[in-house]
């Protein structure tokens, strides 16, 4: 029987490197655990990474910075859009506040009886903080965000679709049972896995924009990345995808913290299948005290690693 644990990480597509750095950690608090680059493809393009103070899978937000090649992307349906983070429900006025104090544009409204606060990434890409109650995942306390107000981690994630049936059925039929969809106005909403928390998926219709990016281009959403647990279950699920006629899977990608097959769903989101193999995680290059200070370049482009950093933009991270 396969079965689906719940969100690994969120990944996307950014302009600028430093702006990106210090949205996450000085504005959002996140803790920067990585640094390298895109494993895929001859272009050097970094490839940041976030998370909580644990670094849980459900927490890892990641980057890959576009605009220092010139590749910029459109936001719009038959995608994924909304990244949503998770937030203890007693600190939105905290988080009303701290945007505030950083100049930064936010909305407010209230769905499926949720606090929210709508604000964008500098690249444009729409992020959504959550009021949680009893998420248990410990949040990073970074740039004088304390403890009880840090982000838990990964909410879930919003895809605005062409036609949501096809996306429910894909889901329902095909990948993992929803339960229980709940709507409320153009949105719809439901679970996959059995985490506790960060594996909300939200739908919304969208026959209004024009199709969105699917390529690596700045101010898009580029996967969200199931947790699958173990390399059988993963391969168990690919095979089942598949066999439902599903075929544009691909094999099987070694990126050094985890394993991963990708597949395009009927609503254009990128689905990843990650799994944190026992060789990987984050520590397995770095020590989990000194994560993120290192540039790790992967093994197979070690050879060029003073040419690749030649080629991409100086970046600060600060404690």
């Amino acid at each position: 029987m396969t079965y689906l644990l719940g969100s690994h990480h969120v990944t996307l597509s950014v302009a600028g490197a430093q702006e990106d750095v210090d949205f996450h950690t000085k504005v959002l608090g996140l803790r920067f655990i990585k640094k390298t680059v895109l494993y895929d493809g001859s272009i050097p393009v970094y490839h940041l990474y976030y998370s909580n103070a644990n670094g849980d899978p459900s927490s890892v937000v990641t980057t890959f910075p576009w605009g220092h090649q010139g590749v910029f992307g459109k936001r719009g349906t038959n995608q994924a859009r909304e990244v949503m983070l998770s937030v203890p429900a007693a600190s939105m006025d905290f988080w009303a506040e701290r945007l505030k104090s950083f100049a930064i544009d936010f909305a407010q409204e209230e769905l499926f009886n949720e606090r929210r606060i709508l604000l964008n990434h500098p690249s444009g890409l729409e992020y959504v903080l959550v009021g949680a109650e009893g998420d248990p995942r410990v949040g990073h306390p970074g740039h004088g965000v304390p403890p009880e107000h840090a982000v838990h981690g990964i909410y879930g994630m919003g895809i605005h679709a062409y036609d949501m049936d096809r996306m429910v059925e894909f889901v329902d039929d095909v990948f993992f049972k929803a339960g229980e969809i709940s709507e409320t106005g153009h949105v719809a909403r439901f679970r996959l896995g059995s985490d506790a928390h960060g594996n909300w998926v939200e739908l919304r219709g969208n026959r209004t924009d024009e199709q969105g990016t699917w390529r690596f281009a700045a101010g898009t959403y580029h996967h969200f990345a199931w947790n699958l647990d173990t390399l059988d279950n993963q391969e168990a699920v690919k095979f089942d995808i598949e066999g439902a006629g599903y075929t544009d899977v691909s094999e099987l990608k070694d990126r050094t913290y985890f394993k991963s097959h990708y597949v395009r769903t009927p609503g254009g989101a990128l689905f990843e299948l990650a799994v944190t193999h026992e060789d990987g995680g984050w520590d397995c290059d770095e020590s989990p005290e000194e994560l993120g200070k290192q540039f790790m370049i992967p093994p197979h482009f070690e050879q060029d690693r003073e040419k690749i950093m030649a080629q991409l933009e100086p970046i600060t991270v600060e404690d």
